[in-house]
């Protein structure tokens, strides 16, 4: 049930912003990468975009996103836990939405070469290993993918038990295996980066891919949200 004293109406708008905040932030990534000199979205990760001079860009790309999956977190409180899944997932979305926010403020250090004129530079075509000691803000800006990359899974695992209950396999199915495929191409993502020969070049797409499977179920989560407040209405 929606929450009490609000109408389904007043639930509508903040899931408009689940909704757009995927494709927004997918685009931008994609758009900022394609004009940072020496940028190969192939090899290296999302986050190395906001190193640099114009770091700024893909630092608001983070923040921006991160304030619309928090108005979505809202959004999803007020809709049937039968459509969205249990308490826990506007929770963590509300947590994705914060770990954006952090991704933004701390920047990640320096990895594989990027950006020019960093450790590892030299081997632009080997595995990508290569990078500069540790920095607190980097440590910070790790600690802050935790609730996106382990948070979305779980909230879909969960979803996708819920559905089940309920007997909508479609959903299940679909929660489910965005699920897996956002921790597995996650993992190979790792290996990448670790050194894996087999994988070498080739983590940022990846880690592409496993931002596609979270953002995306976001994105049709929000919109079955947003369904199911209008039937309400």
């Amino acid at each position: 049930m929606p929450t009490a004293g609000r109408s389904p109406r007043q639930g509508r708008g903040p899931l408009w912003c689940g909704v757009i905040a995927g494709p927004l932030f997918a685009g931008a990534f994609t758009a900022i990468g394609a004009i940072r000199e020496g940028y190969d979205w192939q090899r290296f990760p999302v986050s190395s975009l906001a190193i640099g001079r114009r770091g700024w860009l893909q630092r608001a790309n983070f923040i921006v996103a991160g304030a619309l999956y928090t108005c979505t977190a809202r959004g999803l409180t007020r809709c049937p836990a039968r459509r969205v899944g249990p308490r826990a997932v506007p929770a963590l979305v509300a947590g994705v939405g914060i770990g954006l926010i952090g991704s933004g403020v701390f920047v990640t250090d320096p990895v594989g070469g990027f950006p020019p004129g960093t450790p590892g530079e030299e081997r632009s075509h080997g595995a990508d290993t290569t990078r500069t000691a540790s920095t607190r803000e980097g440590l910070l800006h790790d600690l802050c993918a935790i609730p996106i990359f382990v948070g979305i899974p779980i909230a879909a695992l969960a979803s996708a038990a819920n559905a089940v209950r309920n007997r909508d396999y479609r959903w299940a199915c679909y929660s489910a295996g965005s699920s897996l495929m956002m921790v597995a191409s996650f993992v190979i993502f790792g290996r990448a980066f670790e050194g894996s020969s087999d994988l070498a070049g080739k983590g940022g797409i990846f880690q592409r891919i496993s931002i596609a499977s979270g953002i995306g179920w976001l994105t049709v989560l929000s919109l079955r949200a947003r369904s199911s407040l209008a039937v309400l209405e």
